[in-house]
């Protein structure tokens, strides 16, 4: 098993954060771009990755009470993750991305995983950004 993680601040209520990364409808606003994520009936989900040109039934579960996202594979247990929000001091959250792979086969290797979870943390922040600059102004 290989496990990556990575964290990223960002200056937002950890309730704005949760919202905006549990809201599966723009998911594909901040995933890494190879990965596309379909609502089927919830937890169920389908992931499409472009690197593969395939898709996979996962499932996505949502914990608002903690803050947390889990999410893995259903058939083939290849990958699971999870993604959690920590406020932090006035107004800030602190957001941790944790992936385990299970299968050599689904792990793209450390510099690719911790790349896309770096530019998937960035993107997450750039659309809080826009989302409180909007419901600012």
């Amino acid at each position: 098993m290989t496990e990556y993680e990575r964290s990223h601040t960002m200056p937002a209520d950890p309730e704005h954060v949760f919202d905006q990364a549990a809201n599966v409808d723009q998911m594909g606003d901040w995933l890494p771009e190879a990965l596309h994520v379909h609502a089927e009936k919830l937890p169920a989900v389908t992931v499409h990755e472009d690197r593969s040109d395939e898709d996979t039934s996962a499932l996505l579960r949502a914990r608002p009470d903690q803050m947390r996202l889990e999410w893995g594979t259903r058939e083939q247990g290849g990958y699971t993750g999870w993604l959690q929000v920590a406020g932090i001091d006035s107004g800030a959250s602190q957001v941790t991305v944790h992936l385990s792979f299970f299968d050599a086969g689904h792990d793209p290797g450390e510099k690719a995983v911790t790349d896309a979870l770096d530019s998937s943390l960035r993107r997450l922040e750039e659309q809080i950004r826009l989302r409180v600059d909007n419901a600012a102004g």
